[in-house]
């Protein structure tokens, strides 16, 4: 790892420690993959999703974020 990651990496990490800031972000990371491979498996079955597929589903993973974020992408 290049060694400017490793001391912005110590710096997150704080007292949790390197190994477990880097045992979130792949848990994180293998979850991230697991939900585009989902996503493509639905999409190649049903078509692609629509806005309100997509608005839905933030609603329901993030609540009130979710739509927050919707609504900042449809400004941009």
């Amino acid at each position: 790892m290049p060694s400017d990651l490793v001391g912005i990496l110590r710096a997150r990490a704080g007292k949790r420690g390197v190994s477990a800031y880097v045992t979130e972000a792949v848990r994180h990371q293998l979850a991230m993959e697991g939900l585009a491979e989902i996503v493509a498996d639905f999409e190649a079955q049903h078509g692609a999703l629509t806005e309100d597929e997509i608005r839905a589903a933030r609603r329901e993973l993030f609540g009130d974020e979710g739509e927050q974020h919707s609504a900042g992408q449809s400004a941009a």
